[in-house]
């Protein structure tokens, strides 16, 4: 529970329609499962009890006193553990039969919750036998015990407040306005679901979808747990396919006509956050009802499947994707250069990843405006610290889309500034390599007025991040086409263009994606690249990492480590992956000057720096707390 990870499990045990006692040993075997599993919350079917296909047999007194005595004996044994049970049964209350999901902890029946919508139609004919259940909650007497009775409540963990759980039942999801609406405004961060929905061709896509569509627009986790196949099949098959969904993405599941238990662990302080987050969600209704539970706080083993890439999209989708996000790129510069009367676009190329993309997007902006391509001047600079193939990779990518391309060697104007200023020419400190940036930037706003041009910046989202950018230099532009996207997605980007181009670009794109990432500010040695960024500020991909759970999520220095230690696996040691972090809260808070000024540029995801749109953050704002945390990590407290 730490973290507000929680191990959660649904199941579809193998059932016997009216026969209690067998079910009841099942239930209970499967209970015991998931406590060794470290399971917390465990949700079973509809009717599980008494399995769902008993028809007329929900008439029989035998049948109903059955399962509260099953019931009973599953609540028993539940007795001293923290875990949070969800089982369906029939249940008479107040004279009425209703079908019902019991909510169990440490041998305590804490609520039942009653299905409110009766499917009557097609092969369902519940309201032969059920009572629609009230949303209303009141206290009833249930296994000899005043129980909470109705739809409209939560339960919620004292220990951890963000953990709080609703029910609905099978058909409730599938209605119009399903209770889990109401239910998240409640405060619910899980939805449970006992189930029984039966198999018909393409009804498990459907059934998944759904599930994870209901996720998505509740901001919540969802648990759907679905009979299985010990169900009667006189007119029906049962598939027991169960789904655990978070934020619109399946986390488990179990196929139809499968076995085990879908089991993952749900975030429901990301949950939580979120929904603070989005001033759009609604108030907590009067008269919420809610029931408390205690649950022992310690850490969770993940198992859960977290990305050392969480901006790049997943192999299957990643194709369109990153076409998606080229499309994006290149409308917004194509606007841009629509409204201020299509004029030439001026771009700096170094050879590099960054301008590599920007000059990719500029070329499909004039595809787009149907204008040629020659009317973009791609400007190559070489300087102190230009290597020969940076150059030559710059000027066969020029080549190869049919720019226009010019050179202007600025390493006579750089040394004449540097002497002009009293600076020795000799001496790599930073005037040294900000002097080179900021007559980079000089000479392409000038031949941008000679041409009646537009400067298109060339920076990405994961520099911007860290402050890595001359303020005044390659930091300003007239439309940053890149600002959006971040330092790993970009290399897929430009990998996904060259499989498509092939040839002559496409040979160039890899060399670009081959050479190491640098500003080439620095001499040369021996011809190579002596400057390597990611020696100076750390491996992007950490810090990509760090910028998505800190921006997206707002999760603190702790919860950032433990998830990328998850997902690095090994690959970085702790010492090394708090050592970058520390650098990158320091440059995050510390560069924000640079990103309160930034020039126009469009969002491509949920992570963005805009002063004007996604990120306001004062220039001088402290990073003291967080860095704390790192120290107290690094520690060991």
């Amino acid at each position: 529970m730490r973290n507000g990870f929680i191990k959660v499990a649904a199941a579809s045990p193998l059932l016997r329609p009216a026969d209690c006692i067998y079910n009841r040993d099942q239930i209970i075997h499967t209970i015991h499962a998931a406590q060794a599993g470290e399971v917390k919350l465990l949700a079973l079917p509809e009717l599980a009890v008494t399995g769902y296909t008993c028809g007329d047999l929900f008439g029989q007194n035998t049948l109903l006193q059955g399962a509260e005595d099953a019931l009973c004996e599953i609540i028993d044994a539940t007795a001293e553990s923290d875990l949070l049970l969800v089982v369906g049964v029939p249940l008479t209350v107040q004279g009425r039969l209703y079908n019902c999901a019991a909510v169990i902890q440490d041998g305590k029946l804490l609520g039942v919750v009653p299905k409110r919508n009766i499917p009557n139609y097609s092969e369902f004919y519940e309201a032969r036998n059920f009572t629609p259940g009230p949303g209303e909650v009141r206290d009833c007497l249930i296994l000899d015990r005043w129980i909470p009775f109705g739809g409209e409540m939560v339960f919620r963990c004292r220990e951890l407040p963000d953990l709080c759980l609703g029910v609905e039942i099978c058909e409730d999801l599938w209605v119009p306005a399903p209770p889990s609406a109401k239910l998240a405004a409640m405060g619910a961060t899980v939805i449970v679901n006992p189930s029984a929905s039966d198999e018909a061709v393409g009804k498990a896509a459907y059934r998944r979808a759904l599930v994870e569509s209901q996720s998505a627009r509740l901001c919540c986790a969802y648990l759907y747990a679905d009979c299985g196949g010990g169900e009667s099949s006189t007119d029906l098959v049962f598939g027991g396919q169960d789904i655990i969904a978070e934020n619109g993405a399946v986390l488990a599941e179990t196929q139809p006509f499968g076995e085990g238990l879908a089991v993952t662990e749900i975030d429901v302080e990301r949950l939580a956050g979120q929904r603070r987050r989005t001033t759009t969600w609604p108030p907590a209704p009067e008269g919420a009802e809610e029931i408390f539970f205690s649950m022992e706080v310690r850490p969770t083993t993940l198992t859960r499947e977290i990305s050392p890439t969480p901006f790049v999209p997943g192999e299957q989708d990643r194709e369109a994707r990153c076409r998606e996000i080229l499309a994006i790129q290149a409308h917004g510069l194509k606007k841009r250069l629509e409204h201020t009367g299509c004029p030439p676009a001026v771009i700096g190329i170094s050879g590099g990843l960054d301008s590599t993309l920007a000059l990719l997007v500029t070329a499909e902006a004039f595809d787009l405006l149907k204008r040629p391509r020659r009317e973009i001047i791609a400007v190559t600079m070489p300087c102190f610290g230009t290597t020969s193939r940076t150059r030559g990779n710059a000027e066969a990518l020029c080549g190869a889309l049919g720019v226009t391309l010019r050179t202007v060697d600025i390493r006579e104007a750089a040394a004449r500034h540097l002497s002009d200023i009293g600076h020795d020419g000799a001496t790599p400190d930073v005037t040294y390599e900000n002097a080179q940036a900021r007559e980079r930037t000089q000479v392409l706003m000038d031949i941008a007025n000679m041409a009646g041009g537009l400067v298109v910046g060339t920076g990405d989202l994961s520099e911007l991040a860290l402050g890595w950018a001359t303020y005044n230099g390659d930091h300003m532009s007239m439309y940053g086409v890149n600002a959006g996207v971040p330092k790993t997605l970009m290399r897929h980007m430009v990998a996904a263009i060259a499989a498509r181009a092939g040839g002559a670009l496409g040979q160039v794109l890899l060399d670009v994606l081959d050479t190491p990432v640098s500003p080439e500010l620095l001499p040369a040695r021996d011809g190579e690249i002596s400057q390597r960024t990611e020696e100076l500020v750390g491996p992007y991909e950490l810090h990509d990492f760090f910028l998505y759970y800190t921006l997206r999520w707002g999760f603190g220095p702790e919860k950032v480590l433990r998830l990328a230690e998850a997902a690095f696996g090994g690959g970085y040691d702790r010492g090394v992956i708090l050592r970058w972090m520390g650098v990158f809260y320091r440059r995050f808070f510390g560069q924000q000057f640079k990103r309160s000024c930034l020039p126009d540029g469009p969002r491509v995801g949920s992570v963005a720096l805009s002063p004007r749109g996604d990120w306001r953050m004062p220039s001088d704002a402290s990073a003291a707390l967080w860095l704390r945390e790192v120290e107290e990590l690094e520690e060991g407290r």
